[in-house]
């Protein structure tokens, strides 16, 4: 069996997100796991990653690809080509062809169907729970119904990452349930804490200038993640918040004449109205300021890794997510969790973080103090989430993922 793996999100913005990491963990898994499990051929296509901060990235998927993956002659080679480009003829040549990434407003898939198997992976679809933060404009409503229509023609099978995300697919998109196959992720194996000493830890507390305590949060400041929340519970509990992430240390208000593309976006700058999707912007901003928010915007695994363990806990305030990813890395670090009562964040969490009411400032916050507060608690969160990290592998991913390559 030939199977054909779409690497393109490497080449986006989602490289240094979790849709990246999940594809890059996805190939490297899938080439350990072959070679020395199944008889299957695996071919990883991808364009040359581009990132800004990019050279430790491209520095770890080069050496990664050279021989300590998995990969074990040079007949092993990762060719480049984006599967959205590449002519019929060439993916026609396998049996399963496996689209990494999906978004409703973009086209995700080829009209014509590439290969006799097709398989795409859908994270999550915000953007269609909140319509009116992610405006699809008259385009992107068009897209979304090409492609509805394409996955009812081309595809065979689709995998997610949460029965949260199954659900909302099986709503939206009006697929069978039958059709959806749920397989977790897990932490990048970079997340480790085996290199951690106490002189990194000062290391990396000086490099960033850290306060004694703190609370940490990773990611994005999009609408779903309730940010303005997470700044009000951490003034409430009287402790320093610590963001890591590319787009809180970018964040601008307001639109310049060069970020407007469609019609609506003119009307907008017209009339002085943001776009939905920034609407927020200001207020989030005014707070990061008014608060003295540290943003430490991108960071290397290495150093993430240590921050997660200096951090007094990690807060994930988010009205919703496909996922939720840092909760595991924390976990696997062994940092304590306080987290939205929220769909995918109780899925992947319960039983090991603390929740509390992504509405509710104060309830964030007593969560928050009380993991300060209580020895007893907090080393508890700690024990569990390592336990709860256990169900949490990239074998098992590689080996649910090689069962939905056969049996489609």
């Amino acid at each position: 069996m030939k199977v054909a793996i779409d690497s393109g999100p490497l080449k986006t913005g989602h490289s240094v997100r979790g849709i990246g990491a999940h594809t890059r963990e996805l190939i490297f898994s899938l080439k350990n796991y072959v070679s020395g499990n199944i008889d299957i051929s695996i071919e990883v296509f991808k364009k040359t990653p581009d990132f800004q901060s990019g050279d430790e990235l491209n520095a770890y998927m080069s050496s990664s690809l050279r021989g300590n993956r998995g990969l074990k002659s040079a007949e092993d080679v990762i060719e480049s080509f984006d599967f959205l480009s590449a002519k019929p003829s060439k993916l026609s040549s396998y049996d399963v062809i496996h689209y990494t990434s999906f978004h409703p407003y973009f086209l995700s898939l080829p009209f014509k169907k590439p290969a006799s198997k097709v398989i795409l992976t859908i994270h999550d679809l915000i953007p269609l729970i909140y319509p009116h933060h992610y405006a699809p404009g008259v385009r992107g409503r068009i897209r979304f119904l090409v492609n509805k229509f394409l996955i009812m023609k081309n595809v065979d099978k689709i995998i997610t990452i949460t029965e949260t995300s199954k659900k909302d697919i099986c709503r939206f998109l009006g697929v069978k349930a039958s059709m959806v196959e749920v397989i977790y992720i897990a932490p990048p194996k970079e997340i480790t804490e085996s290199k951690i000493t106490l002189g990194r830890l000062d290391d990396v507390k000086k490099k960033y200038n850290l306060p004694e305590k703190f609370a940490m949060y990773l990611g994005d400041v999009n609408y779903n993640k309730n940010i303005p929340t997470l700044v009000e519970a951490c003034k409430i509990a009287n402790i320093p918040l610590v963001i890591v992430g590319k787009q809180a240390l970018d964040i601008e208000v307001g639109n310049g004449l060069d970020t407007l593309v469609g019609p609506m976006d003119y009307i907008r700058f017209l009339f002085g109205k943001p776009h939905p999707e920034t609407a927020h912007y200001e207020d989030l901003q005014n707070k990061f300021v008014k608060f003295k928010v540290i943003r430490l915007g991108y960071l290397s695994y290495k150093d993430l890794s240590v921050l997660f363990k200096l951090a007094s806990v990690y807060v994930q305030p988010s009205f919703y997510e496909g996922f939720g990813i840092p909760l595991v890395e924390a976990f696997h670090i062994g940092c304590p969790v306080v987290a939205s009562r929220t769909q995918a964040l109780v899925e992947i969490g319960e039983g090991a973080a603390l929740f509390a009411d992504p509405n509710n400032p104060n309830d964030f916050a007593a969560k928050i103090n009380n993991v300060l507060k209580d020895k007893i608690l907090r080393n508890q969160l700690i024990e569990t989430g390592k336990i709860q990290v256990k169900n949490f592998t990239w074998e098992k991913v590689a080996r649910e993922t090689l069962e939905v390559y056969k049996n489609v």
